[in-house]
């Protein structure tokens, strides 16, 4: 048995770079900062950031759109994929990145830090449970579907 899974707590370093595949797919891809504390022989507080690169498909790439930014701390849980391709100048080059499957957003919003978070899968529903809410007018309901409202979400 093979496993292939990779999970991180972390803050956005810059918004996500938001896509449509010519087969008409969207893609997400953002970086994820994670750092790591420690205290070495000598004493001394020591501390190493790590630079993740993440890559949404699909619905978890459009909520992570709507609902997503710099500076926001998330949960990603996912795979570690290995690209390769080749420059222009004829050079190999590879990337590992996390394809993330799971989302939660972890951002703490409102008055005496009374924190919200919302969780979404990658075959999640199309509106995030979050704090934050996007801009404009909800969207429509197909006929037949029941509203989803966030204050219904038990988390």
């Amino acid at each position: 048995m093979d496993l292939n899974k990779a999970m991180i707590i972390g803050r956005l370093t810059r918004d996500p770079d938001i896509r449509t595949t010519p087969s008409g797919q969207t893609v997400a891809n953002f970086s994820v900062a994670t750092n790591r504390t420690w205290t070495d022989q000598a004493g001394q507080k020591q501390e190493k950031v790590e630079f993740h690169n993440v890559v949404a498909w699909r619905k978890l790439a459009e909520i992570i759109q709507q609902y997503v930014h710099k500076g926001d701390k998330i949960y990603i849980e996912g795979r570690l994929e290995t690209r390769d391709w080749q420059t222009q100048d004829g050079q190999k080059r590879s990337t590992t990145e996390i394809t993330a499957d799971n989302m939660i957003m972890l951002n703490t919003r409102g008055a005496g830090g009374s924190g919200q978070a919302g969780q979404v899968a990658a075959g999640g529903p199309a509106n995030a449970p979050s704090a934050a809410q996007p801009q404009g007018p909800p969207p429509p309901v197909a006929e037949g579907e029941e509203e989803i409202k966030v204050e219904n979400i038990p988390f």
